[in-house]
């Protein structure tokens, strides 16, 4: 199996979200213990495991060091990218990405945009002062005018609104505490964010530590599930997109860019680079 190592959502080597992306050609998928042992042996926070159907038909299965999720928005940008660098694809093809949050499509090339499955909000009554408290490990937060709600286009998460950007990179969580709330809640982590008025949506952190993620320099559903929330709060129209700078925190500056179609659907989008490929041996 040929592997690769890939910086998504950055055009230069080490910025961005790396992912490993792991080429099966038509082989079927290994066991999906093996495919943990992988993920476990790269270290990255996701590795897509691809297997090509036809010329643009792949189906996908993304896992963390510790379990299978059913899709990653970062891993996709990285595996597209790296089919179209390595000319599996041809630029600009319109491929379908099967997965287990469905089949979406994807346009490869230098920008790859992706389908997100349909956003859906799956919960509103969140705790809040109980969230906060874990978010800043005891601290007490300014309380917001927007809610705290649990979306999802194809990963669950909770998008956080926070007062401004200086708030927002402050936030230190009980990683544990947050842990037992993500599994209390069924969700992958918390999407905190803070609306800017520079050159970017807003300023954003993505942490996940259900999945061994302490913080995801960046993150595709996520991001596509906040600009449902904007949406609905009428900050952003159909047509519109944004670009939310993510990874400040960890010294790895991500830009993430979404589109919200007139149909509703929300096309996620960035650059990547690979920074290593070679072979497994197993």
């Amino acid at each position: 199996m040929r592997f690769y190592i890939v910086d998504a959502f950055s055009a230069t080597p080490f910025g961005g979200n790396t992912a490993g992306v792991v080429l099966l050609g038509s082989e079927d998928f290994p066991s999906d213990e093996l495919m943990v042992q992988i993920a476990a042996e790269l270290r990255y926070s996701e590795t897509a495991f691809v297997r090509q159907n036809g010329a643009t038909d792949f189906t996908v299965r993304y896992f963390t060091p510790r379990a299978e999720v059913d899709l990653c928005g970062h891993a996709t940008i990285a595996t597209f990218g790296m089919l179209w660098r390595e000319n599996f694809v041809p630029d600009g093809a319109v491929c379908h990405n099967h997965t287990l949050a469905g089949t979406l499509e994807v346009v490869a090339g230098q920008q790859v945009m992706m389908q997100m499955a349909r956003p859906e909000v799956i919960k509103r009554d969140i705790d809040t002062a109980r969230l906060h408290q874990v978010m800043t490990s005891g601290t007490a937060l300014p309380s917001m005018p927007w809610p705290v709600e649990i979306i999802t286009t194809g990963l669950p998460d909770i998008m956080m609104p926070v007062a401004d950007v200086a708030t927002l990179q402050a936030l230190s969580p009980d990683m544990d505490a947050l842990a037992a709330m993500s599994q209390e809640l069924g969700v992958t982590g918390v999407h905190a964010f803070a609306m800017s008025e520079d050159d970017y949506t807003a300023h954003v952190r993505n942490f996940g530590p259900l999945y061994g993620i302490p913080e995801e320099s960046a993150t595709g559903t996520a991001n596509a599930a906040l600009t449902h929330y904007l949406h609905r709060r009428n900050t952003i129209a159909p047509g519109s997109s944004c670009r939310f700078l993510q990874g400040e925190a960890m010294g790895r500056a991500s830009v993430v860019t979404t589109v919200l179609r007139p149909d509703g659907d929300i096309r996620v989008g960035g650059e990547c680079c690979i920074v290593a490929s070679g072979e497994l041996f197993i």
